[in-house]
């Protein structure tokens, strides 16, 4: 006899399933999530494991049994052809080859399968319906089965086309249902909620909520202002054309003229899909728009259809999922720091919460406006985001969750650092500290220059910088390059080993790229692409500094505000002087005129291990000057594995698959047009 559920199980499962559909309804219905997508995948977990240990507590309307959330009954229903199924999800690199095993054991076969993989983009999926070349219907996933009907809103995305091109590879298909993901990119998701944000509306909380939310207007005249765009991966039913692989299928997608997505690779191994992941992990946040993971899909569509689909998700395909980068946590306190251009910014000191893997304990707050336009008080639970290594930021207040304890937050009169007087410049939102001798903006400013980004000084960490200007050891970026050990050796932490690899570095970072050298300076508005479209269109340093408003102006990607900055800073006598300093203690610039031709183009390098002539990014910089690549995985298109010390598993990688290995030597030869050791 089978022994009795507990109770307490029995309210454990029904609380989960009470959670996750109100969960559910909030996301998909309201566009208005109150958790992150990390601890909705938590409950979701929690829920399919006690109703596997418990299958006497099965429930047909369990949220483990759904797809998706139900069509909002403001649209009109539409029923697809063939099920928008869901995928698995693989959170490391063991799920993914044991999906690889689990194929092959299907098929029946030890032969090497070989998978298309794709940017997994955080969007809306969509169906769109073409009849004799025309766009009839487009609808959303819904639950799977059902979607709803949003033809006139996707007829506004001006990448979707409205009539295919006859020009394809194959006739147009008197029937063709094409799936794709709408999306929005960051930069355009930044500016609508920008503008909503000046006009007194909620922000959107994630470039997600933003698409979606424009896909469900009612009035397609707003969706047409809204940024949308879309890239397509795939079909239900098609007529008159059959496709024997999936990149065969994406093929044709885009000479019809559709949007494929051009990051996808294909017809690779298992090994080369998980390496592509890592490759997309370490990218993503230089992409302009939001992947949430890789789907990794049986490239031959005759093995698709023998492995078939389960109950919600297809036998062919999965999902490697990024780590999380949103979740909820509380703001303990808030405090104002002040950067290199003086300006204040209130950051947010949180009750630490492990995003994305890495434990965060503060957010940005941007400006009083936004303090004041998400009405954000100290006490407020939060929903955070991160991206890549930049300090994360508070998304939106959890607004239920508020107990009457929390407090208003004001910015401060005067700078937190020296006292001194702070303004709000005309059309700004930023208050700053007038103070250029502030010492919080002298320590920014040498910790912006020394960056990877910039003359990527390798020890000069913001610890060993802040007891440094604290000591008068430096009073600008300048005074690094006169530096002596004997003045660094005795600070904290600062032992001779310490103190001579810090030495090394700085002598080695004097030659610099004309780029990387006129970011470093930290001009206002002045960003590493700014910087390269100045390094790109000037031959000298001296051409910048004496270069007017109007010669500025000129230069494609230079609007009036950035030239106005790089003429401001280059009016100051103290700016002069500093760059003097720094070309006079030995600071070299390479222009664009001195780099060679590109004797490397085409070719792929992959560094590991510590290089101890050059810093990565000067052999980046070096590489990519004479037209090669540096890509952060070993892969079957690699030509040179450079190798440094203390090596990591991408030796044996590169051994595996008969790439070149190369010492930092070998590489300086080759950057100098020889030949490179065996």
């Amino acid at each position: 006899m089978q022994k009795p559920v507990d109770p307490s199980i029995i309210d454990k499962v029904e609380k989960l399933r009470r959670e996750l559909h109100r969960h559910n309804y909030r996301y998909h219905v309201l566009d208005d999530p109150e958790v992150s997508d990390a601890e909705y995948d938590r409950m979701m977990k929690e829920l399919q494991r006690l109703e596997a240990v418990y299958p006497e507590l099965e429930d047909l309307n369990s949220p483990t049994v759904r797809i998706g959330a139900p069509p909002l009954s403001k649209f009109d229903a539409f029923a697809h052809s063939v099920p928008m199924l869901s995928l698995d999800n693989g959170f490391m690199d063991k799920d993914i080859t044991d999906f690889d095993v689990r194929v092959k054991r299907f098929l029946g076969s030890e032969d090497e399968v070989l998978y298309t993989a794709e940017p997994k983009l955080d969007g809306i999926a969509v169906e769109l319906v073409y009849e004799d070349g025309r766009l009839i219907t487009a609808s959303t996933r819904g639950d799977g089965s059902t979607g709803e009907v949003i033809t006139a809103n996707v007829k506004t995305i001006s990448s979707v086309p409205l009539v295919l091109r006859e020009e394809s590879q194959n006739p147009v298909p008197a029937l063709f249902e094409v799936r794709g993901e709408v999306f929005m990119e960051k930069e355009n998701f930044k500016r609508l909620n920008d503008m909503r944000l000046s006009e007194n509306q909620p922000p959107f909380a994630n470039p997600r909520n933003a698409a979606a939310g424009s896909l469900r207007q009612l009035d397609s005249r707003i969706t047409a202002n809204r940024p949308l765009d879309i890239f397509v991966y795939g079909i239900g039913i098609v007529t008159d054309i059959v496709f024997n692989s999936q990149w065969d299928l994406l093929c044709n997608l885009k000479s019809y003229g559709f949007r494929v997505n051009p990051l996808i690779r294909y017809r690779i191994d298992i090994q080369d899909a998980i390496d592509y992941y890592q490759e997309l992990n370490e990218m993503r946040h230089q992409l302009p728009y939001d992947i949430d993971g890789v789907v990794m899909k049986v490239d031959s569509i005759e093995f698709q259809k023998t492995l078939g689909a389960k109950s919600r998700s297809p036998r062919w395909a999965i999902a490697y999922k990024f780590k999380a980068e949103q979740e909820t946590t509380q703001i303990q306190s808030i405090e104002v720091q002040v950067g290199r251009t003086g300006t204040l910014t209130p950051v947010a000191h949180l009750k630490p919460v492990n995003v994305g893997g890495v434990v965060v304990s503060r957010a940005t707050l941007h400006n009083e406006a936004e303090i004041e336009k998400k009405d954000i008080r100290i006490g407020d639970t939060v929903l955070i985001q991160r991206a890549g290594d930049v300090i994360p930021e508070v998304v939106k207040v959890i607004s239920t969750k508020r107990t009457g304890e929390e407090r208003i937050f004001k910015m401060p009169g005067n700078c937190p650092v020296c006292g001194s007087q702070t303004i709000r410049m005309e059309g700004e939102a930023a208050i700053r500290c007038v103070n250029t001798s502030c010492s919080a903006r002298i320590k920014e400013r040498i910790k912006h220059f020394a960056s990877k980004g910039a003359f990527d000084i390798d020890g000069l960490g913001d610890k060993l910088v802040d007891q440094l200007v604290e000591k008068d050891l430096l009073s600008s970026y300048a005074d690094i390059f006169e530096l002596k050990s004997e003045s660094i050796a005795g600070l904290e932490r600062m032992g001779d080993k310490s103190t001579g690899n810090l030495m090394e570095s700085i002598e080695k970072s004097k030659t610099v790229s004309f780029a990387r050298f006129l970011y470093a300076l930290g001009i206002r508005h002045v960003g590493e692409h700014v910087a390269a479209i100045l390094a790109s269109r000037f031959q000298t340093l001296e051409e910048v500094m004496t270069a007017s408003r109007d010669d500025l102006e000129i230069v494609e990607g230079i609007g009036p505000i950035v030239a106005e900055s790089i003429v401001r800073f280059f009016r100051q006598d103290q700016n002069i002087r500093i760059v003097r300093q720094m070309l006079a203690a030995g600071v070299h610039i390479q222009y664009e005129k001195e780099k060679a031709p590109g004797f490397l183009e085409g070719q792929v390098f992959v560094l590991t291990g510590t290089l101890e002539h050059m810093t990565r990014g000067q052999a980046k910089d070096s590489i990519e000057a004479l037209g090669g690549r540096v890509s952060g995985s070993v892969g079957r298109n690699t030509d040179y594995l450079v190798v440094g010390k203390s090596p990591g598993s991408k030796v044996d990688r590169a051994k595996a698959l008969g790439v070149r290995i190369i010492h930092e030597i070998d590489m300086s030869l080759l950057l100098k047009g020889g030949k490179h050791g065996e």
